[in-house]
């Protein structure tokens, strides 16, 4: 497979859930960023996780996953994207970008997404639900790096979204969708399971 790699985005600040962790919640007897990190190696590919700081409690819950500390990591997505993309290897050939508290993401919808990336030519790869509906993860080919090292705010990578060729990439169900930022949308997703 080609030279791709995970990058984890777990140095937010869980603002929204009055006090708790999102990531630290317990999803099947495990912190949710802990599932996600063992789904993510699963796939064989390497592992990035960024964090608030390597001596944040979620730094325990990442496995063999490669820490990436995120200086300012209150400034939003984008300084999350900028030192994650900074610290892949050279011989990476493209990122799969996935926040980590989207725990409906299986390791199989992973390697679906690489499957479908050729190389660098390639369109930027975006998962979606069985719908259409567009969401994450999203793979972007080795070129998209420079512009993902000069990202800044909270919006992510949707700059970058709108300029390059997307190639959509169905995942089962809501996958692509599901992500869980307030202690109601935990329960109610709870509740559903």
């Amino acid at each position: 497979m080609t030279a791709i790699a995970i990058l984890l985005l777990a140095a937010g600040a869980s603002s929204r859930m009055e006090g708790r962790d999102k990531l630290m919640e317990d999803v099947d007897g495990l912190p949710l960023l802990a599932l996600m990190c063992r789904r993510a190696a699963l796939t064989g590919l390497p592992v990035f996780v960024t964090l608030p700081s390597s001596t944040h409690p979620r730094a325990a819950a990442i496995g063999s996953a490669i820490p990436v500390p995120v200086p300012g990591a209150d400034e939003g997505m984008a300084a999350s994207i900028r030192c994650g993309v900074a610290a892949l290897p050279p011989e990476a050939e493209a990122v799969m970008l996935l926040p980590a508290d989207m725990p409906e993401v299986e390791t199989q919808d992973m390697l679906h997404l690489a499957a479908h990336f050729p190389g660098d030519g390639n369109p930027v790869l975006r998962a979606t639900s069985e719908d259409g509906t567009q969401g994450h993860p999203v793979l972007f080919p080795r070129r998209c790096f420079a512009a993902l090292k000069t990202l800044s705010g909270d919006q992510g990578a949707r700059s970058i979204l709108t300029s390059e060729p997307l190639q959509m990439v169905p995942l089962p169900e809501n996958h692509a969708l599901t992500d869980l930022d307030t202690p109601a949308d935990w329960a109610e997703w709870r509740s559903r399971r």
